[in-house]
C-alpha cells in the first residue's frame, strides 16, 4: 500500500570490515528481493504491462496522482474509494483466433495491476475526479477548505 506523501527509507549498515566476509543480511535480502528480481515477475509477457509508476503532486488546493498507462481505454480502469483507501485497478484480456487450411492458431493474454493509496483526512472524498488523456491517468483529490494553505497573516504589535 502506498501513501500520498512518499517517505524515504534509510538503510543502516554496520561499518564495513575487511575481515567480515558475510554480507549484511537485511541489505542482501533487499538487493535480492528489491533489485535482483526487479519487475520481471510483475510484467506480462504478452503485453509488457508492469506496475506503473506514479507521481503525486501536492499543491495548495489538491493532491494530483499522475499515472502513465498508455494503450488503455477509459473503460479498462476501475477506481474505487473504500474506508479512505483509493484503489486504481486495470484488467485487460486479449484473444485472437486464426484458422487456415493447414493450422489453427489461438493466442490470448491477460494483464492486470492494482495500486492503492491511503487518502489523508484533509481530502474531500466527495469531490474526487479522474481523467485519462494521451496515456496519462490523472486523479484529482481536492483538499477540504480547512486544509487548504492560507496566506500568511501579519500580526501587528500593540
Amino acid at each position: 500500500m502506498s501513501t500520498l506523501i512518499p517517505t524515504i527509507k534509510r538503510d543502516k549498515k554496520p561499518a564495513e570490515s575487511n575481515f567480515n566476509l558475510t554480507p549484511y543480511l537485511p541489505s542482501w535480502f533487499d538487493d535480492i528481493l528489491g533489485k535482483g528480481l526487479g519487475t520481471e515477475f510483475m510484467s506480462n509477457f504478452n503485453t509488457g504491462i508492469t506496475l506503473p509508476a506514479v507521481n503525486v503532486i501536492n499543491s495548495d488546493s489538491e493532491f494530483v496522482i499522475d499515472m502513465a498507462v498508455p494503450g488503455l481505454k477509459k473503460s479498462d480502469f476501475e477506481i474505487n474509494i473504500d474506508n479512505n483507501i483509493l484503489s486504481i485497478g486495470v484488467e485487460t484480456k486479449t484473444e485472437s483466433n486464426e484458422k487456415k487450411e493447414n493450422y489453427t492458431r489461438r493466442e490470448f493474454g491477460y494483464s492486470s495491476f492494482n495500486r492503492t493509496f491511503t487518502i489523508p483526512d484533509s481530502v474531500n472524498t466527495e469531490a474526487i475526479s479522474a481523467d485519462y488523456k494521451e496515456g496519462i491517468l490523472k486523479i484529482h483529490l481536492p483538499k477540504k477548505e480547512e486544509a487548504k494553505k492560507k496566506p500568511a497573516k501579519k500580526i501587528s504589535i500593540s
